[in-house]
């Protein structure tokens, strides 16, 4: 671990009424609670502009959903400046599309998303000026969106409902978006989260608790095969074990880090285990080659109870946050080492027993 004394302002939501703030310094190993700023209820996703540290954005996962805004500077967070509808209820996420800066919303409860238009003004403030979009659910069953990744001039969004990642496009006003095609994905897997890298496409799936891996198909409704697709449950879980995946990150290459390599959360809703949940790490060996497929490299226990969110910092993303989505286990911090085919912990912090999302910023 680095002797710099550089510190960082990790933000943290859940499900409660407040966005906690705390302070990461790597150089003494200390992971201090900083503030719990009052929300809105329920912000269990929050998220960053991509181009304006100035700026946060909060579901308010709710019967309405709400996406909130806040100022943030040095740290602290100002009470909310805007608030909309989110389309539906339940939001589970949100975040700025890079290319236009719209912010797009999904909401599981209600099996619809929003593409929300920011002002030009202020990214703070929102334009309640487009429609929601309904994902057809498939028959006897309900659709429940969950993420959404923007990927060239489209907005991918894995539904753990329907099996499918939806593909949008724009339409000529803007922010208004309409399902174009969507990508199947096994049945009965519930994709809930998903990563894009080296034109792969990864996805943890809620319900089989598996990672998969295949080629992005041509727009707007071309097929690929799965490639691969792997357990990530560990071994040795507990009878009444319910294992239900989560989140799945891949941190780009670097010179310190140069192998890519595949971070999935695993998620124990049932009996735990006394070790915890575990972070499961993969490289998917061979890629391109017609022996390609995803190789276990090593299974890091947590301590924690649902780890159902987690986010690398640092410039080259050397440090992970995990948080526990019940229990009372909060927060823990790990960096990357063996380059990034292992995680060491280096500090926990249990003030505020629940956090499911973090964003980032160097101090």
């Amino acid at each position: 671990m680095s002797g710099s004394m550089v510190g960082f302002n990790i933000l943290a939501g859940g499900f409660d009424v407040f966005i906690s703030s705390y302070l990461f310094t790597p150089g003494n190993a200390s992971l201090t609670l900083s503030a719990n700023y009052p929300s809105g209820a329920n912000p269990s996703w929050i998220s960053g502009h991509p181009r304006d540290s100035s700026i946060l954005y909060a579901v308010n996962a709710n019967v309405p959903g709400a996406v909130q805004s806040f100022h943030r500077k040095g740290g602290v967070l100002s009470a909310a400046v805007d608030s909309v509808w989110s389309g539906g209820d339940g939001p589970a996420f949100c975040a700025i599309m890079p290319s236009t800066g719209d912010l797009a919303v999904v909401n599981y409860g209600s099996g619809t998303g929003r593409v929300i238009v920011t002002s030009e003004s202020s990214a703070s403030h929102f334009l309640n000026n487009t429609p929601a979009i309904t994902f057809t659910p498939p028959p006897g069953n309900l659709s429940h969106p969950h993420m959404a990744v923007e990927y060239g001039h489209e907005i991918f969004i894995p539904d753990l409902g329907s099996d499918k990642v939806w593909r949008l496009s724009a339409d000529k006003k803007e922010g208004v978006y309409s399902i174009t095609g969507f990508i199947p994905q096994p049945g009965g897997s519930g994709p809930r989260h998903m990563a894009i890298a080296n034109n792969r496409l990864y996805v943890v799936h809620e319900l089989a608790s598996t990672l998969t891996v295949q080629a992005i198909p041509r727009a707007p409704n071309g097929t690929a095969s799965i490639i691969d697709s792997v357990s990530i449950v560990p071994p040795g879980v507990p009878a009444g074990a319910l294992m239900a995946g989560a989140e799945v990150l891949i941190p780009r290459p670097s010179h310190r880090f140069p192998r890519q390599y595949i971070y999935v959360s695993n998620r124990n809703k049932g009996v735990q285990a006394p070790t915890g949940d575990s972070i499961a790490i993969y490289e998917n060996v061979g890629e391109g080659t017609p022996g390609e497929h995803l190789e276990l490299v090593k299974q890091v226990f947590t301590g924690l109870d649902q780890v159902r969110g987690m986010m690398f910092g640092g410039d080259d993303s050397e440090y992970l946050v995990a948080g526990a989505a019940a229990g009372t286990g909060g927060i823990v911090m790990y960096e990357r080492v063996d380059g990034g085919r292992d995680l060491k912990e280096i500090v926990r912090n249990t003030q505020v027993p629940t956090r499911t999302s973090f964003v980032w910023y160097k101090v």
